[in-house]
């Protein structure tokens, strides 16, 4: 009679740490769930401080805002105001909504929010177990939430 081993139970896939890469230009080669979320068009949308605040106002606003209304926030022409709204449109961190000769822009809350936790979490999965974050000693008494 043969015996039978058991095997131990290997984590998922999305959970399994690979080794980092050796150097920078072994990492440049692999690709993984951070390389999809690095959005260039998305970042260089945020990368402007005046669209950040037209966002932030926005968002803070709670609802669609005209191209009007959202430059009173900002000391910018209305003319590159609406140039700003609409790149930021075309990043998909705002929707355009039409109300006859009026554009109503309305940030997209939950697309943001998945998109920077996933970010995050991304972020995260890369981090090498080693490397403790900024709290304090609880990260190495292995109780820290910010792991």
């Amino acid at each position: 009679m043969t015996q039978v081993r058991k095997r131990s139970k290997a984590p998922p896939p999305s959970q399994r740490r690979r080794s980092p890469p050796a150097n920078p230009t072994l990492a440049s080669r692999t690709t993984g769930p951070l390389d999809a979320l690095l959005d260039p068009a998305l970042f260089a949308a945020l990368s402007d401080p005046t669209r950040l605040r037209l966002v932030a106002c926005i968002a803070k606003c709670g609802r669609g805002c005209t191209v009007g209304e959202t430059a009173a926030c900002c000391a910018v022409d209305l003319s590159v105001v609406s140039r700003h709204l609409a790149l930021l449109a075309r990043a998909g961190i705002l929707t355009a909504a039409r109300e006859g000769r009026v554009v109503r822009y309305i940030v997209r809350y939950d697309a943001l929010a998945t998109l920077f936790r996933s970010l995050a979490d991304a972020l995260d999965h890369c981090r090498p177990t080693d490397i403790a974050c900024a709290c304090n000693a609880d990260c190495a008494e292995g109780t820290c939430d910010a792991r």
